[in-house]
């Protein structure tokens, strides 16, 4: 495998503030994703209506996305970055203080769109400022958040079982926002040094570059962000459905299956911590074509298995290959944007949001007319398409 030259991740404060935001984001969005169904119950909708609710979370990606550039711009990441977790905040309350479905639904949009300009921005500064450790930053950046996100689900069954109810622990997230507020609110990035100006030398001085077009960015560009939305659709396809497979296949009750997404967090939680390691050694590209390849062992396991423990063990081994997709991807997509971090992370949001919003329908889609044990066929296709489109799009150097 070709390596890099190994290089260093320094976890200075500034690093530390964005892996507790991104830890604080995994919070709003692992307790809306365990408050959906009791929330379907109580409102008694059907499984469409309650699908709803991930269509407007991505929505306010795509949304968040066509915005971002402008906002940071504007405004600057610092204050895009709180900005969106305040809003993230406001659309969490609304989901707590709802009793009517457009109610509900209007907080999944304000948290989602919010929620998704504090990643993506956050991200974006990850990648400048630790230049070529950026892929291991946002590697290790995303294990922070989905060991919070583990640790919240967890929070938020015990609050459902309580006399405090389930809507109790939707105010995690707040509470997280407001403490870190405190604790680091005055912590940020340093500003880089300005480029030395250059030398004056014989002829006519430059013409200024303001006015000039933009350059358009290239096939490798759009070819990375189509790579990411694949990977972003294998992660919640899994989410959404590995459960309700997990249980036809094993004949575990619906409550009891939803411990095998445990299996799978626990294997996303020990990849990113890993691939971030990985990272700072071989080309991105080539980690996350590895970790494509053990996604598709995980999911043969899953998909072949009948026994319970065997099903964990491809559910685990799934979510290990899965736990480096997201910031991989992402990292690819910043590095082929030609210097254009902000703008190539509100594409990002926007190919992520078509990911998370589309794969998720589309297995539920084959499901309805095939069954779900042959739709999650969609998975190994969505593996080979990503692989194409790495091995298509890798950077020449």
């Amino acid at each position: 495998m070709t390596t890099v030259a190994a290089a260093r991740l320094t976890r200075d404060r500034p690093t530390w503030l964005i892996y507790l935001q991104l830890a604080t984001f995994a919070t709003y969005l692992y307790g809306l994703a365990a408050a959906l169904p009791l929330i379907r119950a109580e409102l008694g909708v059907s499984q469409a209506a309650a699908g709803l609710h991930g269509t407007t979370m991505a929505v306010g990606g795509i949304a968040a996305g066509l915005a971002l550039p402008a906002l940071t711009s504007r405004f600057g990441r610092r204050a895009a970055t709180w900005a969106g977790l305040a809003g993230m905040n406001i659309g969490v309350v609304t989901v707590a203080l709802g009793h009517a479905l457009p109610v509900t639904l209007l907080g999944y949009l304000l948290a989602g769109a919010s929620a998704s300009v504090s990643l993506y921005a956050a991200m974006a500064v990850l990648s400048d400022h630790h230049g070529a450790a950026g892929p291991a930053a946002i590697s290790e950046a995303n294990a922070v958040g989905v060991t919070s996100g583990i640790a919240v689900s967890y929070v938020f069954s015990l609050a459902a079982d309580s006399a405090l109810g389930w809507r109790a622990a939707l105010y995690i997230p707040v509470v997280a926002t407001t403490v870190l507020a405190l604790a680091m609110g005055r912590v940020w990035v340093p500003a880089p040094a300005p480029a030395p100006a250059p030398a004056p030398g014989p002829g006519p001085a430059p013409a200024p570059s303001a006015g000039a077009p933009r350059r358009p960015y290239g096939r490798r560009f759009h070819v990375a962000g189509a790579v990411l939305l694949c990977c972003v659709a294998l992660e919640f396809t899994f989410n959404l459905w590995a459960a309700e497979l997990l249980a036809q296949r094993t004949g575990l009750t619906a409550a009891q299956a939803t411990t095998g997404l445990t299996a799978m967090l626990a294997g996303v939680a020990a990849g990113r911590f890993g691939g971030a390691r990985l990272a700072l050694r071989h080309p991105a590209s080539a980690v996350l074509l590895g970790a494509l390849a053990v996604t598709l062992a995980g999911w043969t396991i899953f998909w072949t298995a009948t026994a319970v423990p065997v099903a964990y063990a491809g559910l685990a081994l799934s979510g290990l290959g899965i736990s480096v997709h997201f910031p991989l991807a992402l990292s690819r997509v910043i590095a082929a944007s030609g210097g254009r971090p902000d703008a190539a992370s509100g594409a990002a949001s926007i190919w992520g949001s078509l990911g998370s919003g589309g794969g998720p329908f589309v297995l539920g889609a084959l499901g309805d007319g095939f069954g779900t044990h042959t739709a999650f066929l969609l998975v190994p296709a969505l593996i080979l398409l990503a692989c194409g489109g790495i091995l298509s799009s890798r950077s020449p150097a």
